[in-house]
């Protein structure tokens, strides 16, 4: 066997497999930019020493400058150019699957792109041994991986490998040809170079045919680009899902997750409502409640599951080190009912009010104005349709209720009482009956909750951030600046004057004008005319500054003991690197809890840059893995106008991973909270399809949401292209 090598490089130890691809034993350093080593070719397994050989480490510059792309790209031009260089004397083993015979170079279609097949060839080839580099490179990583994961690990450096070269002009030339790009299925992207490299040979091989034959009729197993595996990569993706997700019920094929808070408690038929409308997932936000309520929504999840043999899982998210506002001095307890009225002032619609025994909620289909809790049983027992009951309120107006329907629900019996006038109901407020034989019935209203406190800011007010944990009048100026808490010395330490500061998931915005030990003054720069509220446990986000957060914080630690023990997964918050995952990891394995799903929410710039190590520092554990789109802080971090672009490469970056992705944050927002849906959100939700699990937040309508989410996710696409009247040619000229 003959072989010449363009350069005097040397070869050491270097081995060929039995299909003819090299591997390397020993690998060189790192330090060029450009690919120095030659592809060599043998008919069998063989063993030469002497040569040296330098590749870049690609998930190091997978995120590299635009400079740098081009000079990989010249780099792939080079090795292509080295590859044709050379000529093997002996043909392949019989065995082989690859052909690699080079007939003269030939412009297969003039004009297209102007590089004929032959050339595309060799540079298809030098991208696969990129690849196959990329891999061994990284070999290191691939052996801590467990043994589930192991291919999905490598199809992540197979995708990196790829995306770190600009295959643009190789994918049009593939497109011209009738041929798919190289980056159009990511769930294998080295069979795919492969069946792409396969169908160029056969169709140089076959010169008499090349115009004639189709290429698609190649032996499907010849396009695998290997050996046939246990699993294929949709079953690995579908048991991946599975694994992690649970089962949907027959005719789904995307779960929907549904976040709720303390009110699944105080109603006995939410759970209920939203597994029947399709929820197949129940996410509880460990930042807000406490372990009592946590405890209380998953028993009725799991009454529910059980009662309507509907399967459903429970993610607990871990609150993660995000910067928050503090709790505000909570308002009086004391709820406003208002009745709606025209511009002239005159009711044209009374207020709904829901009256009932503490713990028993509204149906499903009932929005009220407000909901009203009686102590005493005999009370409600004693109500008819058509009976008024009367009160007097905080300020010592008389009014009036009139009860118009009863319901019997799961947990006992509500009645709706409408109100004609504006009344404000507190604690302890007596209501009036009065009965058939002259005798007045008395109830009384139990556990109104504290009005909401909040900080109405506008654009050019200031804003004074202090570290003390609570303050006693937050919603009033002082010294012409309005005052909010945040207990995190993260923010105290690490902001700078001149940084952007945004809250509330982006809906107001400042500039940092000083920074103090315990205060921090910002100016409003962005919020509504009428200015907008900022409230208790709201986000902050500091998009410039460099804030060195830990990744899980002594309360995520202290919560992940409640959480092993009764959820199904748990969502990890802000994430940024594989650091991160390494302490999850440790705090994993002191419990020995290999069955808990691990869900990696990506929402801050660091976290999308570093995702294809994490998900590798990830698939060490043996636990069922899924990433979050969380959109949220996601684009306040990385920003508005980068959103799609980066949701795009995480989807893409997860397949190739073939992990589940959750895709999150304001879907249907318009809809849970006022009852009608915006068009782009529906378009929101259709492109949404690609997930595996789609989340709605908590509001007033969710029940309705969840169900006409459930309705798009799982609606078959129609032929709706008019229907054209088929007039024959001879009619048409006889007229």
């Amino acid at each position: 066997m003959t072989f010449c090598i363009s350069s005097a490089s040397a070869v050491r130890n270097v081995w060929t497999t039995n299909e003819n691809v090299i591997q390397f034993v020993d690998l060189a350093t790192t330090d060029s930019k450009h690919f120095r080593g030659k592809l060599l070719c043998f008919s069998g397994r063989h063993r030469v020493n002497h040569t040296e050989t330098r590749f870049p480490r690609t998930l190091a510059f997978a995120t590299g400058s635009r400079k740098d792309k081009a000079e990989r790209n010249s780099s792939l031009d080079a090795l292509s150019d080295d590859i044709t260089s050379f000529r093997c004397a002996e043909s392949f083993a019989p065995d082989s699957n690859v052909d690699v015979s080079y007939p003269e170079p030939k412009t297969f279609f003039p004009g297209s792109i102007g590089d004929d097949q032959a050339s595309v060839l060799d540079k298809l080839k030098a991208l696969r041994f990129h690849i196959l580099a990329s891999e061994k490179w990284n070999s290191s990583q691939l052996n801590l991986c467990d043994r589930k994961y192991l291919e999905c690990a490598s199809n992540i450096i197979h995708y990196m490998a790829l995306k770190s070269l600009d295959v643009e002009q190789l994918n049009n030339y593939l497109a011209s040809l009738g041929m798919l790009s190289l980056d159009e299925n990511n769930l294998d992207v080295l069979a795919r170079l492969n069946a792409t490299i396969q169908l160029l040979q056969n169709s140089l091989a076959s010169k008499e045919n090349a115009e004639g034959e189709s290429w698609t009729s190649t032996d499907p197993k010849k396009l695998r680009g290997g050996k046939t595996k246990k699993l294929g990569k949709k079953e690995i993706t579908s048991w991946n899902k599975e694994l992690l997700l649970g089962n949907l019920c027959e005719g789904r094929s995307t779960h929907i997750m549904v976040t709720v808070g303390r009110e699944a408690t105080e109603s006995e038929t939410l759970i209920t409502d939203l597994l029947k409308a399709g929820a197949s997932i129940i996410r509880i936000n460990c930042a807000h409640g406490d372990p009592s309520i946590w405890g209380e929504i998953i028993r009725r999840v799991r009454r529910s599951s059980q009662m309507l043999e509907i399967p459903c899982r429970v993610l607990m998210d871990l609150a993660g080190p995000k910067l928050r506002t503090g709790m505000l001095k909570p308002g009086p307890p004391v709820m406003k009912v208002s009745p709606k009225k025209d511009a002239y002032g005159n009711v044209v619609f009374p207020a709904q009010v829901w009256l009932s025994l503490r713990g028993t909620g509204p149906p499903a289909h009932l929005y009220p104005d407000a909901t009203i809790y009686v102590q005493d049983k005999d009370f409600l027992a004693g109500l008819r349709l058509g009976d008024s009951v009367s009160l007097c309120d905080a300020r010592g107006k008389k009014r009036m209720l009139r009860i118009s329907k009863e319901f019997h629900v799961f947990s006992g019996t509500g009645f709706v009482a409408e109100c004609g006038d504006a009344a404000y109901i507190e604690s302890g407020t007596k209501l009036y009956v009065k009965g058939k034989k002259g005798k007045r019935s008395v109830g009384q209203v139990v556990e109104v909750p504290h009005r909401e406190a909040f900080v109405r800011v506008k654009v050019g007010d200031l804003l004074v951030i202090s570290r003390d944990k609570l303050l006693d009048e937050p919603s009033d100026p002082i010294n012409g600046a309005h005052r909010i808490t945040c207990s995190s010395s993260y923010l105290f330490d690490s902001v700078k004057p001149g940084e952007t500061i945004a809250f509330d998931d982006g809906r107001i915005w400042g500039v940092i004008n000083g920074t103090g030990p315990s205060e921090i003054v910002v100016s409003i720069t962005q919020a509504g005319p009428r200015g907008t509220k900022i409230g208790s446990e709201k986000s902050i986000n500091i998009p410039q500054s460099d804030i060195r957060f830990e990744g899980l914080t002594s309360k995520d630690i202290k919560d992940l003991d409640f959480v092993v023990s009764h959820a199904d997964m748990v969502g990890i918050s802000f994430i940024r690197n594989a650091r991160d995952i390494t302490v999850l990891k440790q705090e994993l394995d002191k419990r020995g809890i290999p069955d808990l799903g691990i869900v990696l929410k990506i929402e801050t710039e660091s976290g999308f840059k570093n995702l294809p190590l994490i998900l590798l520092e990830a698939m060490k554990c043996p636990n069922p893995l899924g990433i979050m789109i969380a959109r949220g802080d996601l684009a306040v971090e990385c920003g508005w106008e980068r959103l799609a672009n980066i949701q795009e490469e995480i989807m893409a970056v997860s397949k190739a991973a073939r992990v589940p992705v959750i895709w999150a944050t304001q879907v249907l927002e318009s809809l849970v909270k006022s009852g009608v849906p915006t068009r782009a959100e529906i378009t929101d939700v259709a492109y949404a399809k690609r997930a595996d699990c789609v989340m709605l937040n908590k509001g007033k309508h969710i029940v309705e949401a969840v169900a006409v989410l459930d309705t798009i996710l799982h609606s078959k696409l129609t032929d709706t292209r008019p229907e054209l009247n088929q007039i024959s040619l001879c009619d048409h000229l006889s007229s």
